[in-house]
């Protein structure tokens, strides 16, 4: 217990202690409701541990929640003597509570599907099956961006990728998540014989790629924008008073007559681009302007980095 005693008790913020563990709390609820609802009574097995579970329930009638802590546990156990101890005690509340809001909602929902006729999984409409999907992947996906904000993991494949990626070590670790999740979904179409199952199963994968992302990101997007242009001083001036925005100077030099250039460097919201690109034009019609999408800006007049920082 020598870590214990390591541990600085009277600095800890319990604020965000409590944060992060209601996050992961509430993220692995979300989590069950996107399994249990939406994904298993469709057969789908969208990767993962959880992938893994559904394929065992429909297959042998195990439980999802049993067999999916079954599953997790021992990998996690593997991979701290793999890879180290670098999953913390997040990642293991999020496989406990994970199976265990399963498990409740297999109690307390049962395995029956939102649209449906008796003893089909699928539905004769194929539009509402994919609007299933779709909403599965979409409430997955914010589960799993809540728990990932918090730096905790998910576990799972993502263990048995990182313990691949240790000998395999040309592969990228995206690229080996894609083809361990791959890997389950063709074990589905193996299991149920039926090949939209790895198509909806591919799509939740993707939509809930996505989502988490934005999750973790944020929805607030904005914009990086370059501008080149010889009458920099006063562009430089309509951002500081019309948008109330700062930047930064980089100084360039031209590719065909090595000409010094003095490069505008801003950020400013979707919102005030339209008015950035009006004034530009007004100020300098020959101006050069590259938009870039940041999916996150952080610092004064954005989100804080303070706070990014301490999720």
């Amino acid at each position: 217990m020598k870590w214990f005693k390591k541990i600085d008790w009277k600095n800890i913020n319990w604020k965000e202690v409590v944060k992060s563990y209601g996050l992961i709390i509430l993220g692995t609820f979300i989590m069950s409701i996107g399994y249990v609802v939406f994904v298993s009574p469709l057969k789908l097995a969208p990767g993962g541990v959880y992938g893994i579970a559904i394929i065992l329930h429909h297959v042998f009638n195990f439980p999802i929640g049993l067999s999916g802590i079954c599953l997790d546990l021992p990998l996690l156990l593997i991979g701290t003597l793999w890879l180290g101890p670098k999953f913390g005690a997040k990642t293991l509340v999020g496989v406990i509570t994970l199976p265990a809001w399963i498990s409740l909602l297999e109690k307390v929902y049962g395995y029956a599907p939102l649209i449906s006729l008796p003893g089909q999984p699928m539905t004769p409409d194929p539009s509402a099956n994919f609007i299933i999907a779709l909403c599965g992947g979409i409430i997955i996906g914010i589960g799993l961006g809540l728990i990932f904000k918090t730096r905790a993991t998910s576990g799972g494949s993502d263990i048995i990728a990182m313990i691949i990626g240790k000998y395999v070590k040309h592969i990228p670790l995206g690229t080996l998540l894609i083809i361990v999740d791959s890997t389950i979904v063709l074990a589905a179409l193996a299991a149920f014989k039926d090949w939209t199952i790895p198509l909806y199963s591919w799509l939740i994968i993707y939509v809930t790629g996505v989502v988490m992302d934005k999750v973790i990101a944020g929805f607030h997007s904005s914009k990086a924008v370059l501008i080149i242009s010889d009458k920099h001083e006063e562009i430089r001036l309509r951002i500081l008073d019309e948008l109330e925005r700062g930047g930064t100077y980089l100084h360039g030099e031209g590719m065909y007559n090595y000409n010094e250039k003095k490069i505008i460097f801003t950020t400013i919201s979707r919102k005030e681009l339209p008015v950035l690109i009006h004034f530009v034009h007004e100020i300098d019609p020959s101006a050069f302007v590259t938009i870039v999408d940041a999916s996150e800006t952080l610092g004064d007049g954005f989100n804080s980095l303070k706070e990014k920082a301490l999720q």
